[in-house]
């Protein structure tokens, strides 16, 4: 990867020991300030030694994480003598931030693109239940874009429904009433009746600026991309990650601010129903998207205000957040994401997973960015574990029974 990178190319850092690990981190580092290109992936990495690794991750990675991962190795009965070295031995290693310094593309700014300029029909989809004094300001942000050539297909699920709320709006709106409550059956069928040959993703409780659509157009065009995964910037949680700033090859898909050929529907599928109810369709599709080959672009210009309202949506269905359950006796995580987990990466990997997950989610979504409050959690989980270990094993044997009935995906003609 690092031998095509060319502008930008970072300088191996030769604290490693070992010389695939110094490429290893410079690769690391130039995805970390948003390289973007065609440059070969890893496929496979080698066994790198230990003290190797943990410079790794003291580099990248907060010192509570550190301490957390000489824990789990400690636990999962790795040499306990070369660990402790190892730890003790890169404990002078900074933490190195480089978001801090992106590769910058200044020719953005005055791309003239071809792809706005053809003026293709772009579908916004909007799921929605139980929320129009929210929706009706999203319909409003729409209504104020400066693209003007897209449809609104919003899929309602609302008790009662309202048809006269829609009368109002000066917008192509193509309105489908569904009368079961389900999110990705939602998607799917806006998605099959999309007439455009681009579909955006959307919520209904966010706000948009007026230029949304046309940075979405805008950003595929100048970086011949597939997908335009704008970010989301929420008002409670996790605070805003520095990749959010700069462009980048995106580590996620939002079905609440994304923007895709709608072609990728016919190659790989639409979102998978095995998610229905739950979380994570939208990171499953996204991985699927990736594996094929499909370029995701982090497109800090295409922002939306997610306000995460605790009423309607996903949340009235009993899945707010996917590792925090509502009651005592729930699994936890939602089922879904070891059903990921699981079928993308193995059992084991799966396992370790929940191993940095489930103890810091213990704590109420509101202090995720809290890192005090996180250790918190951590320490009330080993205290309830024995909970939290029925919570698991409950939520593992549902993910079983996901993976032995298979994907539900479907394909459009």
């Amino acid at each position: 990867m690092v031998n095509e990178l060319g502008k930008g190319l970072e300088e191996l850092d030769h604290g490693y020991q070992s010389p695939i690990a110094k490429n290893y981190d410079q690769s690391w580092r130039l995805v970390q300030k948003g390289y973007i290109g065609d440059a070969d992936t890893y496929k496979k990495f080698k066994k790198l030694p230990v003290i190797d690794e943990y410079r790794f991750v003291r580099k990248n990675f907060h010192k509570a994480w550190v301490f957390y991962v000489l824990l789990i190795r400690l636990v999962t009965f790795k040499n306990p003598i070369l660990e402790v070295s190892a730890y003790v031995k890169t404990r002078q290693v900074k933490r190195v931030d480089e978001h801090q310094h992106p590769i910058t593309h200044p020719e953005y700014n005055d791309f003239k693109s071809e792809l706005i300029q053809q003026q293709p029909l772009v579908s916004v989809i909007i799921p929605t239940l139980n929320r129009y004094r929210y929706l009706k300001d999203v319909l409003k942000d729409l209504e104020l874009q400066e693209y003007r050539n897209f449809e609104v297909i919003v899929v309602d699920q609302s008790e009662p429904f309202q048809n006269e709320f829609y009368e109002e709006f000066q917008l192509n709106i193509n309105l489908i009433y569904q009368e079961e409550k389900a999110l990705w059956l939602a998607r799917n069928t806006a998605i099959k009746q999309s007439k455009g040959e681009y579909v955006l993703l959307f919520d209904d409780d966010s706000r948009v600026d007026k230029d949304w659509i046309t940075q979405h157009l805008k950003t595929l065009d100048f970086f011949k991309a597939d997908l335009s995964s704008g970010v989301s910037i929420s008002t409670q949680g996790a605070k805003v990650p520095a990749n959010y700033a700069h462009f980048g090859i995106s580590s996620q898909l939002d079905t609440g601010n994304v923007l895709l050929k709608k072609e990728l529907f016919r190659q790989i599928g639409l979102f998978d129903r095995q998610f229905e109810k739950q979380r994570m369709g939208d990171g499953e599709f996204g991985l699927r998207a990736y594996l094929t080959g499909y370029k995701n672009i982090s497109n800090p210009y295409a922002k939306r205000l997610h306000l995460k309202v605790g009423s309607g949506g996903l949340r009235q269905m009993g899945s707010w957040d996917g590792f925090r359950p509502k009651k005592w006796l729930d699994p936890s995580p939602i089922p879904s994401v070891i059903y990921l987990f699981r079928k993308y990466h193995g059992n084991k990997a799966a396992r370790l997973a929940l191993l940095k997950t489930v103890p810091s989610s213990i704590m109420p979504y509101r202090y995720k960015s809290n890192s005090v409050m996180m250790l918190i959690g951590v320490l009330i989980s080993i205290v309830i574990s024995p909970l939290v270990f029925f919570q698991v094993w409950k939520s593992w044997a549902l993910a079983s029974t996901k993976l032995k009935e298979g994907p539900m995906i479907k394909k459009i003609s």
